[in-house]
């Protein structure tokens, strides 16, 4: 129950965002991308006194109703947090690059059974994270995801592995890392978004495999060749 309140928690945030940066742009205001941005946003809403009144007016409800979501997700995550603490599988799963503690918790808690799964690539298909194949002159090319399968889950992976990417690009990941060495191989040919998914993909399966086995992760230097071989 409390995964999926925080999904439609979630789900009403990413909607209201979207509604707040549609309305600045009428006005000619564009606000940075990322949820991070948007408290900004709204500041530089309320303080612009170019705008009418009454669409600073509205701007402030929008704000106001901002806030409230944002700390109905806060209640949830606190709690999902405190089931995480006590839960020996959420807590291997944690310590995946990439995964966290609330992904870990919408992982363990969503699977409805890991040996139900024949291998890590049918649960990351089952999560929705396995591109459509579309196939010209005899040649296979993965295209995007299917976006079937959890949302939530695949919402939280793909952030995770978002900041998992940032992490490597600034030079913050353990040297020897195999997720840094595979990540840094593939950014030197694909744009960061496939990337992500692709990291995505592959912290699913790690995750399937270490529910299979019951073991906790452990990083792995690889070799050079290891990590463009992946």
């Amino acid at each position: 129950m409390l995964v999926k309140l925080r999904d439609r928690l979630i789900r009403n945030r990413t909607q209201l965002v979207n509604a707040i940066r549609g309305y600045a742009a009428e006005f000619g205001i564009a606000g940075a991308k990322g949820i991070a941005h948007v408290t900004t946003l709204l500041a530089r809403l309320q303080a612009d006194v170019t705008l009418p009144a009454l669409a600073r007016e509205l701007f402030a409800m929008q704000a106001g109703e901002y806030a409230q979501v944002q700390a109905k997700i806060a209640v949830v995550e606190a709690k999902l947090l405190a089931w995480h603490r006590a839960d020996p599988c959420s807590q291997r799963l944690a310590g995946v690059p990439g995964i966290g503690p609330i992904g870990a918790t919408m992982l363990t808690m969503k699977t409805p059974a890991a040996e139900a799964f024949r291998s890590g690539r049918q649960f990351a298909a089952w999560i929705g994270l396995t591109p459509k194949d579309h196939s010209t002159a005899g040649k296979a090319r993965p295209g995007v995801i299917t976006r079937a399968g959890d949302e939530g889950l695949r919402s939280v992976l793909v952030v995770g592995a978002t900041a998992l990417i940032r992490r490597v690009r600034e030079g913050r990941c353990r040297d020897g890392d195999r997720f840094a060495a595979w990540v840094g191989k593939l950014l030197e040919r694909k744009p960061p978004k496939l990337v992500a998914v692709a990291l995505a993909n592959k912290l699913a399966r790690v995750a399937w495999k270490l529910m299979i086995t019951g073991e906790a992760y452990a990083v792995k230097p690889v070799s050079t060749g290891a990590a463009s071989a992946l």
